[in-house]
């Protein structure tokens, strides 16, 4: 699960997002919001300088999102993206140049990451419970994750760009990028709003992010990092942020317990299994939310070491939230540091 407290209300309409949280002193900000993809999306804006028709805006928006969905989701049975996983051939499958945008983004983490990110992971989700299927009685044996493992892995996908079209090189190969997918459709709102000449606004799709221009006030908009804590909502740190694409991954609430281990929803696509590693969170800064959003969750499969390693080679702005213990460290990679002039640590 992932989830963002923000320093500001904007009305009901981010209320998931601002619970808690110091309210907005200006009120010249419009806010519209919606349904998709099995969550909610929201924008904070300032009118444009013509004036902005906030109904047909949103109107735009909620399209456009609608048509991403037809193509990406895992649920909707009619989809692109459902249609290729029961395309049990191995044989070229036609594809939109949309979805080939984000595949091809996502095989090029997959490859930057050793194959932390990988879009072929979704039976090993489904295998230890945390996938549409209830989790069965028993924790998956390794025969049940060897099996599995044999038609997972990036490697088995190929993509063509001319004419667009994906295959598998194994018939029981299935893609999902739900990782991906919320970011890349934040991304190409926020090219909307740019269009219709909004250049101020926070917004949101399930907690991914695209962040421009400033507040009512003239100043960044101020966004707060959720400690991660199980049972409350505590903000850990504030960022304050513009022009750039935010996206978190963590492991602290999506989890169960099993003969005293205990068991996280983010599973290591090279072993099969949940990570065991200490990090307990990670936000990183992108131009693009979509490539925020996939390394996001490439570095909490990587853990506190690789990926820190990753960050320091590859000039990626992340923040760390580790567990040390009874206590909580926090890992400011150089880029992020860069980056952001001032983070406000919060004491717990």
């Amino acid at each position: 699960m992932r989830q963002l407290l923000f320093n500001l209300i904007i009305s009901f309409l981010l209320l998931i997002l601002t619970s808690g949280c110091q309210q907005e002193k200006t009120t010249d900000l419009l806010r519209i919001s919606g349904q998709t993809m099995g969550t909610t999306w929201s924008v904070a804006m300032l009118p444009s300088s013509d004036g902005t028709d906030v109904a047909a805006l949103k109107q735009r928006l909620q399209k456009r999102l609608d048509q991403i969905n037809s193509l990406m989701s895992t649920y909707d049975p009619e989809s692109e993206l459902s249609r290729f996983n029961n395309h049990l051939s191995t044989d070229w499958f036609a594809i939109s140049e949309e979805t080939a945008q984000v595949i091809e983004l996502s095989q090029a983490i997959s490859g930057l990451t050793d194959g932390a990110f990988d879009i072929s992971v979704g039976p090993l989700v489904e295998l230890w419970g945390f996938g549409a299927t209830e989790r069965g009685e028993t924790i998956p044996s390794e025969g049940q994750i060897n099996k599995l493992l044999a038609r997972v892995g990036y490697e088995k996908i190929q993509l063509r760009r001319e004419p667009p079209a994906v295959n598998k090189q194994i018939p029981g190969l299935r893609i999902d990028l739900s990782a991906v997918a919320k970011g890349y459709a934040v991304d190409v709102l926020a090219e909307i709003l740019e269009l219709q000449d909004v250049n101020n606004y926070l917004l949101e799709i399930g907690g991914e992010l695209q962040i421009a221009g400033h507040r009512g006030d003239g100043t960044p908009w101020q966004i707060a990092i959720e400690r991660p804590v199980e049972d409350t909502r505590e903000v850990a740190a504030i960022f304050p942020l513009t022009d750039t694409g935010l996206a978190t991954s963590g492991n602290y609430r999506n989890f169960y317990m099993e003969d005293g281990q205990r068991y996280s929803h983010t599973i290591d696509p090279v072993s099969g299994k949940p990570i065991r590693h200490k990090l307990a969170s990670v936000t990183v800064l992108d131009q693009s939310s979509a490539r925020a959003d996939a390394l996001a969750t490439a570095l909490m499969v990587m853990g506190e070491e690789k990926g820190r390693e990753l960050c320091e080679k590859n000039h990626i702005a992340a923040y760390f939230l580790i567990h040390e213990k009874e206590a909580m460290t926090v890992y400011a990679s150089p880029a992020l540091l860069k980056f952001v002039e001032e983070v406000e640590e919060v004491e717990e």
